[in-house]
């Protein structure tokens, strides 16, 4: 019988509580402990799950083979510097870290001892997404908005960092090119940093993203859209629900459980418009993104949201954050 890998948890506030219930019932794993600053809150966690409570940071590295951090950003970077340098495999909550530099000094550590980092970009794990794999998406317009009602919790970050940053990361790694030009603007309007925003990214390849988001709408929203040669796909993340809109010849009858609305005529080619719902699998994205977090770890293979990954956002995010930094204020 194979050994279960020793997993901890380290910062289980609302994010890291959640880290800790899904691997207390992933039963591949052995659930040994967390570590939080807060005794109170920590203890209360190690009571409900039957684990341990690590006064230090160090002594949970020493007990681990694997380990979720789900704390302040601004921490990040020292936490995974020591879980990596110690040999032990990281999964961090997004943004990676606080700066570019950081994360590059994380993928150096991480490649030096062999050990494997995951960013809990956990929006790639959405069934909506994941319902679209078996499509060739090669986007040349994107438009996303991702809006929430106020809750404190977050404000320690910009909205780019806190919001923005899950379609930077899907936007990047279905565009596959690097980044050309951005023009952003944002405002800070309940809290003292940027509250909403909005970007304009431009790609090498000709792909432009307008990207918006806000922490003080008045209702949710977390939608993004697809425009590429002879398709046009929404995707519905608050709902988990996926359209696609494409273009076929006349004579395609590979596409099934399709509705057709209409056909074009005129031009060389005889086409028609197909309207598609992909099926959706109903599935509990983090815990699907922890078990691909420990799947790499055994099979020591690449996860699906690399270090680099992480560090490719938030180098975008950043590129958003100066260029709002610049902006003119009316006097």
């Amino acid at each position: 019988m194979m050994e279960k890998l020793p997993v901890g948890v380290v910062g289980v506030g609302h994010l890291g509580s959640l880290h800790a219930k899904t691997y207390a019932q992933i039963s591949s794993v052995k659930f040994v402990g967390i570590h939080d600053i807060d005794a109170q809150r920590a203890n209360a966690l190690s009571a409900e799950f039957d684990v341990k409570t690590f006064d230090s940071l160090d002594e949970l590295l020493k007990n681990v083979r694997a380990v979720s951090i789900a704390t302040p950003t601004s921490t990040h970077f020292a936490i995974a510097r020591k879980a990596a340098a110690g040999g032990v495999h990281t999964f961090i909550e997004k943004p990676i870290t606080e700066t570019p530099a950081e994360a590059q000094q994380l993928i150096d550590i991480a490649e030096k001892r062999k050990v494997i980092i995951q960013v809990g970009h956990i929006e790639r794990f959405n069934p909506a997404l994941l319902a679209l794999e078996k499509y060739n998406l090669r986007p040349m317009f994107v438009e996303s908005h991702r809006l929430a009602q106020f809750n404190p919790r977050g404000t320690d970050v910009a909205v780019v960092l806190d919001l923005m940053i899950h379609d930077i990361d899907i936007i990047v790694s279905l565009v596959k090119s690097p980044l050309e030009k951005v023009e952003a603007n944002g405002v800070a309007v309940v809290s003292d940093s940027i509250d909403i925003a909005n970007a304009r990214i431009q790609f090498q390849n000709g792909c432009v993203a307008n990207v918006t988001a806000s922490r003080i709408s008045q209702r949710k929203m977390r939608k993004m859209r697809l425009f590429q040669r002879d398709a046009y796909i929404s995707i519905d993340f608050s709902d988990g629900v996926a359209e696609v809109f494409r273009l076929v010849n006349e004579e395609d009858s590979t596409a099934s459980n399709t509705m057709m609305l209409g056909k074009i005529d005129h031009g060389a080619r005889k086409l028609k418009i197909i309207y598609e719902q992909p099926e959706v699998k109903e599935i509990n994205p983090l815990q699907y993104e922890l078990e691909t977090f420990l799947r790499s770890i055994e099979s020591n293979s690449e996860p699906p949201v690399t270090a680099q990954d992480g560090k490719r956002a938030l180098e975008v995010a950043h590129a958003i954050m100066e260029k709002i930094s610049q902006q003119k204020l009316p006097a």
